[in-house]
């Protein structure tokens, strides 16, 4: 039964890779040009106290002929979240999106943000910083005031 499954699972992936488009010389047609424009696909937070979310918007722009819509926005983990619009973007015009990052863990961090669109095309967002920790107390204990309190 095993050595079945494995022979059908090759087959279908003989087939899948021979059904690729191609032309009537047998060689692979180009892909289409790429249709989604990223103004800028990395964003860099600086230093950002520990437990305080911060957020960017990511601007794309739809350089196509024909309305272009985003199947999916996936963040790498957990700790980061995109938001977009999930209407169509017509040709020539603008979205956003925004990506939010939670701030937990202190010490650098570098974060990817996948978009997938044209049902299999795929770009690749980057937000990075650092986290430091807040301090307790707004500013130290100065220990001069104790003594002056003291001698008063």
């Amino acid at each position: 039964m095993k050595k079945l499954a494995i022979v059908i699972t090759l087959f279908i992936t003989v087939l899948g890779v021979r059904a690729q488009a191609v032309n009537n010389r047998g060689t692979a047609l180009p892909l289409p040009p790429d249709v989604l424009e990223i103004k800028d696909n990395v964003h860099s937070f600086g230093k950002i106290p520990q437990g305080r979310p911060a957020t960017c918007t990511f601007e794309i722009v739809n350089t196509g002929s024909i309305a272009l819509k985003l199947d999916n926005v996936q963040a790498s983990c957990g700790c980061t979240t995109p938001v977009w619009s999930r209407e169509a973007i017509e040709p020539g015009a603008t979205a956003t999106i925004q990506v939010g990052y939670n701030a937990y863990s202190q010490g650098p961090f570098t974060k990817t943000v996948t978009i997938v669109y044209n049902t299999n095309r795929t770009k690749t967002l980057t937000i990075s910083g650092e986290v430091y920790t807040v301090p307790a107390t707004s500013a130290p204990e100065n220990a001069s005031v104790q003594l002056l309190k003291q001698i008063n």
